[in-house]
């Protein structure tokens, strides 16, 4: 065991966070520590690493065990050094032995003879070698990289960086460290999916046993061996991922409820036992023995579901047009860098999309561009009958501090009953009584909760949503996509939450080289589709549709006079050593240009018959309009037909030239 419980009890004031509980820590387990909001599960790592001492039990630890622990509170700490030589102060003794080097070298420059320094020196020199320190720049350099930190980054000072990238860098420490345990709060809080992805794979093979609270299901459910539940102040310990945990608890639930059950109907016959014997004088010593064994019974809890589900119709008061919002060729810049130049994007009614991607690459700031509160080089065109709502940090400051939470959704002219607006609160951890408490008194995570159930349930057929998932735990996440797959209108968020993005999106944007490239399709087909391109030796051009047309785009322009019959030909040599053009092959090429070409112009149709639709004149003339109407579902019929046949000539293209 490296560290544990044993019969701990810890009490805040009257408030009981865990009772009598026991947990060993391991060598090599790697465990994800859950639980609702609000339970304890941070001052549990506190509690663990003694910065809380336990009411009654104690916590054990071995002598040589050595703990990281990486907690929120550390973003108080500030340096003007470089984030590389704060990530470098991870190798504490490697640092001193560095110095002790250099000052007995120079004591050798004046002594040469002196036996002492000399053994001294090579002794320096040896453990440095053992403990890699030649090494400890690349070391350093490899996991910020990792972490998301470009080169031209590690030589900024620390202090020049945002809160979130500074944990980043504190999480660099921490894992050069390399402690027997590492303890951590909330890391993905900070972190963009490519950081994720990274930080998976290292704790994935990391030496040490791993601690971490989470409220990232993916992240979890692809790292942990091992999952301990905080609930109703006792520990409950899973031997398994999140997955496993999820139908294992159904399990305990189950067996635990039919015991609270059969308990309760063992108190309440016992119960009247003692209520119909205790004044007879035969038996009122019998009842008062059956008084004193109920008395001492341990009871068992009711498991009954925590928190209520959310069951919410949102009824939309106006339904807009086909298209929402047009971005034509679209240009954002801050200083040197490109954000996105000349883009063309287009969000249609029933759209939900995810706009994901690396921090950095202004997935904020394109969504802030949508919703009009970003300044930018282009046209944004609204469709007809759009009514958009925008949850965005500033909208913290809009709420009005004397309302109560109910208050503040009853003024937001959403139409929808106090019991519909109760329900809606309890999914953003607002239940019973809590709804009655004042803006004033809520913290920063509590009142960004509020904005956003204000945000959902608006009476907008359009939401542009920055990170909605950020202050709420695995159930409210649930609850929260729930709502959105009910939810009539459209909506584009930005999350780096993958669970949520997999429970809630259609559609997947991201931004490559300036350009908005869309998938259509779930978050685990694009997952899919970017493995089969990296299997199949395509570079990563982009996402969905428009990164297939650019990779078989680059493929056949490299064979551009075998498609065209233009340029150079095959040279002998090439045929002598097996390389006889395939006719096939050829002829599908052709094919698949055609059609680009085809879909192309159909785009262009389309794009003109939008135009008049949304003239006011076009509604002027019924049988002209109605024309209008037909020609344009026309165009969307056959665009879906040349869509269809390019994927499945695409697919047999590259299985052509697999084999």
């Amino acid at each position: 065991m490296l560290i544990g419980f044993q019969n701990v009890t810890f009490e805040f004031g009257a408030r009981v966070i865990v009772q009598d509980a026991t947990w060993h820590i391991q060598p090599g387990e790697r465990i994800g520590l859950v639980g609702y909001n609000g339970t304890g599960k941070s001052t549990l790592l506190k509690v663990l690493v003694g910065e809380y001492q336990p009411s009654k039990g104690s916590v054990e630890k071995g002598k040589e065990t050595t703990i990281g622990y990486l907690h929120q509170d550390l973003l108080s700490f500030d340096t003007k050094e470089s984030i590389t030589e704060v990530a470098l102060s991870a190798f504490e003794r490697v640092r001193e032995l560095e110095k002790q080097i250099e000052q007995l070298g120079k004591e050798l420059e004046q002594n040469a003879e002196d036996e002492a320094l000399l053994i001294a020196y090579t002794d320096a020199l040896h453990e440095l070698d053992v403990l890699d320190g030649y090494n400890i720049t690349h070391k350093a350099e490899e996991v910020l990289h990792g972490l998301g930190f470009s080169n031209e980054d590690l030589a900024r000072p620390y202090e020049e960086f945002s809160g979130g990238w500074r944990m980043r860098v504190l999480l660099a420490k921490m894992i050069l460290q390399q402690p027997d345990v590492l303890l951590m709060d909330e890391p993905t809080n900070h972190l963009d999916l490519p950081s994720i992805e990274w930080l998976e794979k290292y704790l994935v093979h990391y030496k040490g046993s791993v601690v971490i609270v989470s409220h990232d299901k993916f992240f979890l459910n692809r790292m942990v061996n091992k999952i301990v539940e905080l609930y109703q102040q006792q520990l409950h310990i899973y031997s398994g991922n999140y997955e496993f945990y999820e139908t294992e608890k159904l399990v305990r639930i189950d067996l635990q409820q039919k015991a609270y059950e059969n308990q309760q109907d063992y108190i309440r016959q016992q119960e009247r036992f003692i209520e119909r014997f205790k004044a007879k004088a035969s038996k009122a010593a019998q009842a008062q023995s059956v008084q004193k064994r109920l008395d001492k019974l341990e009871k068992i809890e009711d498991v009954q579901l925590e928190r209520p589900d959310l069951r919410i119709n949102f009824q939309l008061e106006k339904v807009p047009g086909k298209i929402l919002v047009t971005l034509k060729d679209v240009t954002k810049r801050f200083g040197n860098i490109r954000i996105v130049t000349n883009a063309t994007a287009e969000i249609e009614r029933g759209d939900k999309i995810a706009l994901i991607g690396a921090n950095g690459k202004g997935k904020s700031t394109v969504l802030r561009m949508i919703a009009g509160t970003e300044k930018f080089e282009g046209e944004r065109v609204w469709g007809h009958n759009v009514e958009e709502s925008f949850y965005a940090q500033h909208q913290l400051e809009a709420l009005t501090l004397s309302h109560t939470i109910l208050e503040e959704l009853q003024h937001c002219g959403s139409k929808k009953t106090d019991p519909e607006l109760r329900a809606l609160l309890g999914s953003f951890l607002f239940s019973g009584d809590d709804v009655d408490k004042k803006i004033r008194v809520l913290s920063g995570g509590e009142k960004a909760r509020v904005a956003l159930a204000k945000t959902i349930v608006s009476k907008a057929n359009f939401l542009l949503l920055d990170e909605p998932t950020n202050h709420l735990d695995m159930h409210s996440v649930e609850l929260l996509a729930e709502a959105l797959n009910k939810y009539e209108g459209s909506y584009i968020f930005v999350s780096h939450d993958r669970y949520f993005i997999s429970k809630t999106a259609n559609k997947i944007w991201e931004i490559v080289d300036g350009e908005i490239k869309e998938f259509k399709g779930t978050y685990a087909e694009w997952v899919e589709w970017g493995e089969r391109m990296k299997t199949k030796g395509f570079q990563d051009t982009g996402s969905g549709m428009r990164g297939k047309e650019e990779a078989v785009r680059n493929k056949v322009e490299g064979d551009k006079s075998k498609v065209e019959g233009i340029g150079s030909i095959p040279s002998k040599t090439d045929q002598q050593v097996g390389k006889p053009i395939n006719k096939e092959l050829q002829k599908l090429q052709r094919k698949m240009v055609n059609i680009e070409k085809e879909i192309e112009q159909k785009n262009i149709d389309k794009a003109r018959y939008e135009a008049d639709m949304s003239n006011p004149a076009s509604y002027s003339n019924s049988a002209g309009f109605t024309t209008l109407e037909k020609n344009y579902n026309d165009i969307i019929i056959q665009l879906a037909a040349l869509n269809s046949e390019y994927e499945q000539l695409f697919e047999t293209i590259m299985q052509m030239e697999g084999s």
